[in-house]
């Protein structure tokens, strides 16, 4: 009627540690973050080609920073911009985007406490939100 089980169990044969990595809840922030600071300054890269302003400048400057830091000192890769001719819907777009990327960095930042990164998202995002009207003047 009941015979005894005569193998272990698969759990039980597991390793007690595993064989891959793994990150801690701090790293894989951090790889978040970098990766939302990054597509950010790739936005800000396309906007300073077709809208050249020094306040964009600064802020890809101090985006490629922020995303260093993050990654150990490694740049980040930065893309070329497009070469077709913008039109006004473009643009909106690409602040649209940016706002969007602003507002993540922003959320990932503030939730490992990141002072700087939050800063600099927080004003990313007014800055976009200006470009679209979205805040009071």
């Amino acid at each position: 009627m009941y015979e005894p089980i005569r193998t272990k169990s698969v759990h039980s044969m597991a390793e007690p540690t595993p064989d891959f990595p793994h990150r801690t809840r701090e790293e894989e922030l951090d790889i978040r973050l970098a990766g939302h600071l990054t597509a950010l300054l790739t936005v800000t890269d396309e906007l300073r080609a077709h809208t050249p302003h020094p306040g964009l400048d600064d802020a890809a400057q101090r985006l490629a920073e922020q995303a260093a830091r993050l990654r150990d000192g490694r740049a980040p890769l930065r893309a070329a911009p497009s070469t077709t001719e913008p039109d006004t819907a473009h643009i909106a777009a690409l602040h649209q985007r940016a706002h969007t990327l602003a507002g993540w960095a922003l959320v990932v930042a503030t939730s490992r406490n990141d002072t700087a990164a939050s800063t600099l998202a927080a004003e990313r995002l007014e800055a976009h939100a200006a470009a679209l009207g979205l805040t009071e003047a």
